[in-house]
C-alpha cells in the first residue's frame, strides 16, 4: 500500500492496456486527515479471486493534484 505524496510525469515506450479490473474505493479519516483509498482486485482469472492486488491512498493534497491531472488528459469529461 502507497500514500501518493508526488505526481510526476514520465515517459514510457510502452503503450499498452492493461486487462479490465474491479477497483474498490473507501473514505475514512486517519491521523485527523481525510483519506480516499483504491483497492484493485486483479482480473477473474486471479487464482485467489477477491483478494486485494494494489491499494493507493490519497490524502485531500493529493487528491487535488489529481484532480488537475484528469482534467488536464481528459478536458471532455471534467467540467
Amino acid at each position: 500500500m502507497a500514500l501518493i505524496k508526488e505526481f510526476q510525469s514520465v515517459s514510457s515506450d510502452t503503450q499498452r492496456v492493461h486487462g479490465p479490473v474491479m477497483c474498490g474505493y473507501r473514505t475514512f479519516t486517519a491521523d485527523g486527515r481525510r483519506l480516499l483509498q483504491l483497492d484493485t482486485y486483479g482480473s477473474t482469472d486471479r487464482k485467489i479471486l477477491d483478494k486485494i492486488s494494489q491499494s493507493i491512498q490519497l490524502d485531500a493534497d493529493g487528491a487535488r493534484e489529481l484532480v488537475k491531472i484528469i482534467a488536464a488528459s481528459f478536458p471532455d469529461a471534467v467540467r
